[in-house]
């Protein structure tokens, strides 16, 4: 389900988050993961469609009609996701957060032969009304990656951080791959709707390796 009965307001960011239900997988291939990508760009508009009859090798070329939410970041984990994003009208993001979870759950469950609900609920949603929380949740999302190679780094410290930098960098089911080459996936973002925090690719590495640098010491700012 993915019906709220508070309106995300056009214009206002939002952090968007769910997990599988009772904190189960709902990524277990990398079909999966592809199909969940593929829904985040076709499922962003107003146009109908019916997956079995879309080119899959033309997906990000998918005439999808107006774009109902900008994302300015994304990340798919294991048993959840997490989107960064602002509606561009009137309940946009609940008609694209309908179509994508409604798409994906009937998917995935026909794909596993499997019934019933696949996320915990309706998804979550937190106002991002400060600008520094804004920034912040930039590295946030593309951050989570980490834990798939070092669970305990927030608390311990990156152990390596070369190979951490390596592995968020070529991590193919996260927004932050596109600050480093360019592919189809990148279409699904729309930074312009966004404040300008980085100027360039290396600005943006800069601000992730700052991040990394916390240790187990020290205090990860957290909003209030």
């Amino acid at each position: 389900m993915s019906e709220r009965k508070v309106a995300l307001v056009e214009g206002e960011y939002y952090h968007i988050y769910n997990r599988g239900n009772s904190r189960q997988a709902i990524f277990l291939t990398e079909d999966n993961y592809t199909r969940f990508s593929a829904l985040l760009y076709i499922s962003n508009g107003t146009t109908s469609f019916d997956f079995r009859e879309i080119d899959k090798d033309r997906v990000f070329e998918f005439d999808r009609g107006q774009q109902q939410v900008a994302i300015g970041a994304y990340c798919l984990m294991p048993n959840h996701f997490h989107i960064l994003l602002t509606p561009l009208v009137d309940g946009g993001a609940t008609t694209f957060m309908k179509k994508l979870s409604t798409g994906y759950s009937m998917y995935f469950n026909k794909k596993n032969f499997r019934t019933g609900s696949l996320f915990e609920g309706n998804y979550k949603s937190e106002h991002v009304d400060d600008d520094m929380y804004l920034k912040y949740l930039f590295s946030y999302i593309h951050l989570n990656p980490v834990k798939l190679i070092q669970s305990d780094w927030r608390e311990k410290g990156i152990h390596n951080k070369e190979e951490v930098l390596n592995y968020l960098r070529s991590f193919r089911y996260s927004s932050y791959v596109d600050n480093n080459y360019v592919r189809p996936e990148a279409k699904i973002i729309n930074r312009e709707r966004f404040p300008e925090y980085f100027t360039s690719k290396e600005s943006y590495d800069s601000e992730m390796e700052e991040w990394l640098s916390y240790g187990a010491d020290e205090e990860i700012p957290k909003r209030d």
